[in-house]
């Protein structure tokens, strides 16, 4: 029995100096025991360290930053004083010399090249009016530059400078941008020079805002200043998806709303004002306006959709087709309008001279009468008439 408990004893005292052994190695090689307390992981502690560094975008801005160009213009106005001042002979007798009564005023924008021999992209309201304009390339170059034409409906113009090998901007494909889509904007605000600054597409297919008479606008949180105006809006891989043209603000600076013409628009405007020297668009004659559910409800529609004719142009060709205010216009060549805005871009999409279906509600009859579009005149305002 002594040489039993003997044994024992020898026993748990063996397995004690085992474990204490173990113990030790374990605090000097964590993990070695399989329940080890430091092998526990915590779960954010994985996500953290799985998390993918952010990148930055200066490869974007250095494909895109020397097809950008700041744009000066000045034009010569006269300071307003007494009438009889405008009397050669009232000069004369006083002796007051020649008439300097004009002074220069100054404009800043940007720009973009498009073509390597010399085209160059911007706003219309950039270089209206101007009696001299001067393109700052990037490379330091200051080159005068003519206007090919302009389209004050788009608020789109197009310049060139007699330059080659310049550094033309690539085009993003029409309609790739998707609302959450990071861009930047490329120009020259308030004349410090070129900038670069970043945000999203926070909006699409923007219009009524009473800024251009045709209006598909991509709205950006992207820093827009007076100066960016006709600047470029790219995309993460450096490609033209807009030209910046407004912002929204209550100050004058920006509140982070800012909008630019979609590259789809800019491409098509471009590409006539090139080849022809201007825009050529149809139009029939008539002013319209959105349906709303109240003008629904007067009218007895099941719907909103078409758009309301409010006035006919005496004479034009709507007028000649017998198209009458309060008619509802429902499609153009069998495409159906959805407000005043798509009608607007339904009608100029048709070439002049030709003849057009335009599908109608009359008094809660559904009709289609045959109108010969001409071009567009020159407008200004989105209120004028389609």
């Amino acid at each position: 029995m002594h040489k039993t408990w003997l044994f024992f004893a020898q026993l748990v005292t063996a397995a004690v100096l085992l474990l204490a052994a173990l113990l030790a190695l374990d605090r000097l090689f964590p993990g070695l025991l399989p329940y080890s307390d430091t092998a526990i992981v915590p779960r954010e502690a994985v996500r953290l360290s799985a998390t993918p560094p952010v990148s930055g975008f200066a490869e974007a801005a250095a494909r895109s930053l020397p097809s950008v160009v700041n744009i000066y213009t000045a034009k010569q106005v006269r300071n307003p004083r007494q009438p009889l001042m405008d009397d050669p002979a009232f000069r004369r007798r006083f002796g007051l010399g020649e008439d300097n009564r004009t002074q220069s005023v100054s404009n800043l924008g940007s720009g973009v090249i498009v073509s390597p021999d010399g085209y160059i992209l911007t706003n219309h309201h950039v270089i209206e009016a101007a009696d001299e304009i001067q393109i700052a390339l990037p490379d330091g170059r200051n080159l005068p530059a003519e206007l090919v034409g302009t389209d004050p409906d788009t608020d789109l113009a197009v310049l060139r400078v007699r330059a080659t090998g310049l550094n033309a901007i690539t085009f993003a494909q029409p309609d790739s941008l998707r609302i959450g889509d990071i861009v930047l904007a490329i120009g020259n605000p308030f004349g410090v020079g070129q900038t670069v600054t970043m945000g999203i597409v926070s909006g699409l297919n923007r219009s009524h805002l009473g800024i251009n008479t045709f209006e598909n606008f991509i709205q950006t949180d992207a820093a827009i200043n007076p100066g960016n105006s006709g600047g470029a809006l790219v995309d993460t891989e450096g490609r033209l998806v807009g030209i910046n043209t407004a912002i929204f603000s209550r100050s004058g600076g920006n509140q982070g709303i800012g909008f630019a013409i979609p590259v789809s628009l800019a491409r098509q405007v471009m590409q006539q004002i090139i080849a022809h020297g201007s825009v050529t668009r149809g139009w029939v004659g008539i002013e319209v306006q959105d349906i709303t559910p109240e003008v629904a409800d007067s009218f007895n529609l099941a719907g909103s959709a078409g758009a309301l004719i409010t006035g006919v142009l005496r004479g034009g060709p709507a007028d000649r087709a017998g198209i009458r205010p309060g008619d509802v216009l429902t499609s153009v060549n069998e495409k159906p309008v959805a407000d005043s805005a798509s009608l607007l871009n339904l009608i100029a999409a048709l070439p002049p001279g030709q003849t057009a279906t335009l599908g109608l509600i009359r008094r809660q009859k559904a009709m289609q009468i045959t109108v010969k579009v001409e071009r567009r005149p020159l407008m200004r305002r989105a209120q004028e008439q389609d």
